[in-house]
């Protein structure tokens, strides 16, 4: 007797050639560093606003420490929070289900990580996965932040794959910009439930955990 294969598995993959994931939202756990460096979730997440908000608005790479110890200032936060926050960065924890996201994805895809960091942060928090990534560009390195186009842009440069062969997983809405501008195909791993933002376009799969962005990334292809 033939034994079915199983409901989760379709009968042929069709995996993208590379998967490029956000780094400090999609696959880390940043937002209970970035609280606890504040004190509280309330502080924590207004201060990452204002740091989001310099960062959409300040066109060429700024350093990233100095933008995070603006933001800090503009909310009333001491420049101690800042001095925490850097303190704190090798105690980021990837998401449940992001290590196995990977580690699935590896015999099939390049990986490859675009985030709006310094070079010397965004180096360290992309080592936390214990992932030999194929590429990881910082902001720093594009000299733009996100969701600007050109951090996807020198991804897939470096990767030397065109945009509609990769696929890439957001963890903010703000990324929908950028992905839409260069071609990328996105899943949003929206974990804390964040509103789209306005004129966003819809990323093409959403959900609050990463185990869905498998079966998406396994029918890629035969998706288009």
């Amino acid at each position: 007797m033939n034994t079915p294969a199983p409901l989760t598995e379709p009968t042929a993959a069709a995996w993208p050639r590379a998967v490029l994931f956000d780094l400090l939202t999609a696959l880390l756990d940043s937002w209970t560093v970035w609280n606890s460096a504040a004190g509280s979730e309330a502080a924590g997440r207004d201060w990452r606003a204002e740091y989001l908000r310099l960062t959409y608005g300040c066109g060429a790479y700024q350093p990233y420490e100095d933008l995070v110890r603006d933001a800090a200032r503009n909310r009333g936060l001491p420049a101690s929070a800042a001095d925490r926050l850097e303190a704190q960065w090798d105690q980021l924890q990837p998401w449940d289900g992001a290590r196995e996201l990977l580690a699935a994805l590896r015999p099939h895809c390049r990986l490859a990580v675009v985030t709006n960091c310094s070079e010397r942060l965004g180096q360290r928090a992309a080592a936390l996965l214990g992932v030999d990534w194929d590429v990881v560009v910082t902001s720093e390195a594009a000299g733009f932040y996100k969701p600007d186009p050109r951090p996807y842009q020198l991804a897939l440069d470096r990767l030397g794959l065109p945009a509609d062969q990769a696929a890439f997983v957001a963890g903010s809405g703000y990324d929908l910009f950028g992905t839409s501008a260069v071609g990328l195909r996105t899943f949003w791993h929206n974990r804390v439930g964040l509103s789209r933002p306005d004129g966003a376009p819809a990323a093409e799969a959403e959900a609050s955990t990463l185990a869905p962005a498998l079966t998406w990334l396994r029918g890629f292809a035969a998706g288009r």
